[in-house]
């Protein structure tokens, strides 16, 4: 027992030692000691004034019962506008099925073709005039699809979020020869055969098409290759593939543009219940979501929720068009002190520094239809690029009952064509007037040149006395903007030693 006692005496010794408070220590009582406050910046005052939503009351931090009613009202119309400017892609390919379904393709194997060239009755998003244009649809929920593709087109296949699946003909891996595509539903698994270019989309349904080119402005004999060489069916059909029904869409008016009220969001929840979840993004979906847009569950949002998304709606047009006719990001201009800007912000897939050009990507999707990498990458004499512009020199909206003035310059950088098309604001199509096809082109155009080599091109409700080759009719009291597409673009053009005019008002 007494080795267990000296060692208790030890510990207690110790305990005691350590307990002592040396002469020169203070001691420290709750009356000295100094609490740090809180900080004020992560304090909310009981009273906050706000530009947006006026006066938010708190209890200690506790919203009162009134500013939780304006801060959920407010985040259901943010994420309204954030799912209609998010949502855009998807919804114009759902407008473009309903578009193709509604004049006749309805079925695997049919397949519109414009034996004419496309014109200003179609309402499409920024066609060209110059181009057979040959379009489908398709659906993968019955299995993977053969499309035999037509050589010397370009063609492109875009999944049902509007992005790049593959390019077909000179661009594509047949380079221009033709040959046959075997597209695989996201869900496939199993072994594929030999013999096919094979690819595979994130959504069930795609869109495809083929732009034919004219021969000494003749579309005759690319019609006539595109019929000849073009099919979509099962792969199961391979064996004995039904024939293709072409239908000549040329003159047609038909829709395929999406809604900017209520109905976008319809529009929208089509193709979240339709398609495959992993096909988007999951902070795309959980955008939709937060409005009533979810995979197998109804949309109807209820009165307050409604009356809030068609108000949000409206702000999410608005913003669509703001930001694609006077976009304020300057990497969209193409040269300094100059408003034509460029198609592609961030490239076929909207990105930057790994992030996402949301913005462009609005732009985009808003004036214009399919995606390719053969549209904005550098090419030289391959392919085409694009510029467009919605304002004069003097950066004022272009106006269909004024006169304007755009020079081409000499020796503009293609190796095949240009072309000037203009387009109605409100549908983002051929801006229709008495000529059917409101262009100029400078292989099909008969222009007049000026001595340098240059041309001048005018735009007005009537052509100046003598000008008339090289004028494009506008509408009084409409408004209208321009693409210049280059065919075959060549080095000035990347390198911009080359530049367009500005559109110069020179009448009011």
């Amino acid at each position: 027992m007494q080795p267990r006692f000296y060692k208790f005496a030890s510990l207690l010794l110790i305990g005691g030692l350590f307990a002592c408070t040396r002469p020169d220590q203070k001691e420290t009582t709750a009356e000295t000691s100094e609490v740090e406050p809180i900080k004020k910046h992560i304090v909310t005052p009981s009273v906050v004034e706000t530009e947006r939503l006026g006066t938010l009351n708190y209890f200690d931090g506790y919203p009162s019962e009134e500013t939780v009613e304006k801060v959920y009202d407010n985040l259901d119309f943010t994420r309204g506008m954030e799912t209609f400017l998010n949502g855009i892609p998807a919804a114009s390919m759902h407008a473009l099925i309903e578009g193709f379904r509604s004049e006749g393709v309805n079925d695997l194997g049919e397949i519109a073709i414009f034996e004419n060239l496309m014109d200003s009755r179609s309402i499409f998003l920024t066609p060209n005039t110059e181009s057979v244009y040959t379009i489908s649809h398709f659906d993968l929920k019955d299995g993977p699809i053969v499309v035999e593709s037509p050589p010397n087109t370009l063609g492109m296949i875009n999944d049902m979020f509007f992005r790049y699946v593959t390019d077909l003909g000179n661009a594509g891996p047949d380079l221009g020869q033709g040959g046959k595509y075997l597209i695989l539903p996201p869900d496939f698994e199993g072994e594929t055969p030999d013999g096919y270019y094979i690819v595979k989309s994130p959504t069930y349904q795609n869109i495809i098409f083929w732009r034919g080119f004219l021969q000494k402005g003749d579309p005759k004999p690319a019609v006539e290759s595109i019929k000849a060489n073009t099919n979509i069916y099962l792969w199961r059909q391979v064996n004995n593939p039904p024939e293709p029904v072409f239908i000549d869409w040329s003159g047609k008016r038909f829709n395929t543009v999406h809604a900017n009220d209520f109905k976008f969001y319809e529009e929208l929840n089509e193709v979240i219940q339709y398609e495959p979840s992993e096909a988007f993004e999951p902070q795309i979906l959980g955008i939709f979501k937060s409005i009533g847009i979810e995979k197998g569950k109804e949309f109807n949002p209820d009165e307050r929720m409604r009356a809030i998304l068609e108000d949000a709606v409206k702000v999410g047009n608005a913003t669509a068009r703001s930001i694609s006719f006077s976009p304020r990001n300057k990497d969209i201009y193409i040269y300094p002190d100059s408003y034509w800007t460029i198609a592609f912000l961030g490239g076929y897939q909207f990105m930057t520094n790994h992030a996402r050009e949301l913005d462009g990507r609005t732009l985009f999707h808003y004036i214009a239809t399919a995606v390719t990498p053969a549209m904005e990458i550098k090419m030289v004499g391959v392919g085409s690029q694009y510029a467009a512009t919605y304002k004069d020199d003097d950066g004022n909206y272009l106006d269909g009952s004024k006169n304007y003035k755009l020079t081409i310059p000499a020796n503009p950088p293609v190796k095949d064509f240009w072309s000037i098309v203009i387009y109605d604001p409100q549908t983002r199509s051929m801006l229709e007037t008495d000529n059917p096809f409101p262009s100029v082109n400078s292989e099909l155009s008969d222009l007049e040149k000026n001595s340098d080599g240059s041309v001048d091109l005018y735009f007005g409700p009537k052509p100046p006395e003598g000008k008339e080759k090289n004028w494009i009719q506008t509408i009084e009291n409409k408004g209208w903007f321009v693409l210049l597409r280059i065919y075959g673009p060549l080095e000035p053009w990347f390198d911009k030693t080359w530049q367009p005019g500005e559109i110069q008002l020179i009448t009011e």
